[in-house]
């Protein structure tokens, strides 16, 4: 096989995966041109984690009161003001479920409403967490407080970091319990409960935690992230969908399971951009759940810790952390690192009080090559710190990325130039060999060994290239801080395509432009794809034309197909993906300029028009010199 079929089989075999990553990749991308259902999981069994040091709060004390989906009655409310937070905390149970997110809108548009995490029963999707105890010997449910508990403010009036709220109920048989919320400056809520027994016997109780949705959220249904429950036992990281939780046992008169932790780890639900997660006192066994209730449509995941007994004229404590907003990658890292050296890189974050939440980060969705997505955000929000601009970051990353790869690259780009100067000389083998295939192969190998030059070289970049562009996909899609965060001009959300198009000139017509996801966005592409397309096109004229017409028509059609595949990208990743060609334009005429091999672009480009213009007739035309047997005229 000669150079000119191999380099055309390589190229059919690109173009097939590239076709293969469409067909897998597609719907995960475009999921408005793909449309299905979530693919369904199988939870995970109980008994592949961990058993608790303590018998399961499950065997061993009454079950968590049921919710209802039934409105409560109004009472009183407290407010929540941070700089991150607004909204209130109900009195009955104590609810935390009023929470909008201050710093993020609906919408790029600075007007939009904004983001609304948490609502109370009542209203279309209720969403809540609420706290209480399961009573243990001689107690009922309505001796310990629950979730229609009518609670009553004693300190604070606001709940704003550094000022907590404290409210206190007590059951009429000698048992007083008194709560204290905190919250710091982000999203992490802490919950203390203090019970103080007056009677004269001992009383058993058991604290949890619960996170309730009621209905199905809206779901994005990407399959690039993940939404639905998510828990962390004992260093094992679980995610399910919302579909696998009626398709779990029975539990409790509902559906659903129990796993014990020695200690370590957090449960709760995430979203694309949001997530609520209880977070009980870590070194302490607890019991993680995950709950569906078919006749409420109640999704539940819950926290519970082990019994705790109060001996008569004793006092005892309990507390457990919810965090509730956005899953910011700084906030959680200083939750996860507190006190690490990664929380004092962010200067304050650090708080000596708090117990740092093991493998917290990995909440966001990091996916297979998260040793490649974490490394590669870590360095993408330092630069944004430091240039201020997220679109510049991105610039900036690619220079790092291609500086790491350079030696790969260095050697790929020599590895070409020399093979260009073999061109005589395998030449030469090829008229000495005939139709000798396999003596052709044995002396163009003995040639590439006697020369020091390996044929595969200029394979490596694209292999490192591969997995990169999909992890910073991954991070560019998933990670918050690239969420409606601009460029410069008209790109305003580097997480979206581009809203520029051709359908209105770029704006200088007075009509909008199609919708994102669209068929005819997908037609009337943007700028940023545009110049997507130039940038590999200009990279291919730094070669002439291969000889053999098919492989030719193939490369010359690459550019433009990239470009109408990739336009319905993020912007980000376009923003990428042209500063990676223009860098790798220059290192490849830098390189093969240095080995006497100058390209000449403009001889190229006319002699690839030259070549469309005179391209020759079909054999069978009788127009066509190739055949003689045409009758003349």
């Amino acid at each position: 096989m000669d150079d000119q079929n191999k380099n055309l089989l390589l190229a059919t075999v690109l173009s097939a995966v590239v076709i293969l990553v469409w067909f897998v990749a597609g719907p995960m991308l475009f999921p408005t041109w793909f449309p299905s259902e979530q693919p369904a999981l199988t939870a995970l069994p109980a008994e592949t984690s961990s058993t608790a040091a303590t018998p399961t709060l499950a065997d061993s004390t009454p079950t968590t009161p049921a919710l209802t989906a039934t409105a409560e009655p109004q009472a009183p409310r407290l407010s929540v003001d941070t700089p991150k937070l607004s909204g209130s905390i109900s009195m009955l149970g104590g609810r935390i479920d009023d929470l909008a997110l201050k710093t993020y809108r609906q919408t790029v548009d600075p007007t939009s409403a904004t983001v609304q995490l948490l609502s109370p029963v009542g209203k279309d999707k209720a969403y809540y967490a609420v706290f209480g105890f399961a009573p243990g010997n001689g107690l009922t449910e309505a001796d310990v407080p629950g979730a229609k508990t009518q609670w009553t403010l004693t300190n604070g009036t606001t709940l704003a970091p550094d000022q907590p709220v404290s409210m206190a109920w007590t059951n009429g048989k000698g048992l007083t319990f008194t709560r204290t919320i905190g919250v710091d400056k982000d999203f992490l809520f802490t919950i203390t409960d203090q019970v103080a027994n007056s009677g004269a016997t001992e009383a058993r109780l058991a604290p949890y935690g619960i996170i309730a949705r009621h209905g199905l959220p809206k779901l994005e249904g990407v399959y690039v992230v993940h939404e639905g429950p998510v828990r962390r036992i004992d260093g094992d990281l679980q995610e399910s969908h919302y579909s696998d939780l009626p398709k779990q046992a029975d539990f409790e008169g509902a559906k659903g399971e129990a796993i014990d932790s020695n200690g370590d780890g957090w449960i709760g639900f995430t979203d694309h951009y949001w997530m609520t997660t209880l977070i009980p006192e870590q070194g302490k066994p607890f019991t993680a759940v995950t709950k569906y209730t078919p006749s409420a449509d109640i999704y539940q995941t819950e926290v519970r810790q082990p019994l705790m007994t109060v001996a008569a004229g004793a006092t005892a404590q309990s507390s457990i952390r919810f965090f509730a907003g956005a899953k910011e990658w700084e906030a959680i890292a200083a939750y996860e690192n507190n006190p690490g050296w990664l929380a004092r890189l962010f200067g304050d974050r650090v708080n000596p009080d708090q117990v740092a939440i093991p493998g917290f980060i990995d909440s966001i969705d990091w996916g297979w090559f998260f040793f490649l997505t974490k490394p590669i955000f870590f360095v993408l929000h330092l630069m944004h710190q430091a240039l201020g601009n997220m679109g510049l970051a991105i610039i900036g990353l690619t220079f790092i990325l291609k500086l790491l790869v350079l030696p790969l690259a260095y050697k790929s780009y020599v590895s070409m130039a020399r093979m260009k100067e073999l061109q005589p000389e395998m030449e030469v083998l090829k008229e000495k060999a005939g139709d000798d295939k396999a003596k052709l192969q044995k002396d163009m190998m003995a040639l590439y060994r006697q020369k020091k030059v390996n044929p595969a070289a200029g394979c490596l970049p694209i292999f490192f290239q591969i997995p990169i562009f999909f992890s910073l996909y991954k991070v560019i899609y998933v990670t918050i801080e690239l969420r409606q965060s601009p460029f410069f001009g008209w790109i305003k959300d580097l997480s979206m395509p581009d809203t520029s198009s051709l359908f209105n000139l770029f704006g200088a017509l007075p009509w909008a432009a199609p919708a994102a996801g669209s068929m005819l966005h997908t037609v009337f592409i943007g700028m940023l794809p545009i110049l997507l397309g130039v940038s590999m096109w200009l990279q291919q004229k730094l070669n002439p034309a291969p000889a053999d017409k098919a492989q030719a028509q193939i490369m010359a059609w690459m550019p433009w197909i990239f470009m109408f595949m990739l336009g319905s990208f993020a912007s980000g990743l376009v923003v990428y993906w042209i500063t990676n060609n223009t860098i790798t334009f220059a290192q490849q005429y830098i390189i093969m300029w240095s080995h006497g091999h100058r390209p000449d672009i403009f001889d190229n480009i006319k002699a690839a028009l030259k070549k469309a213009k005179s391209a020759p007739k079909p054999a069978n035309s009788p127009k066509s010199p190739n055949n003689p047997k045409a009758p003349r005229k």
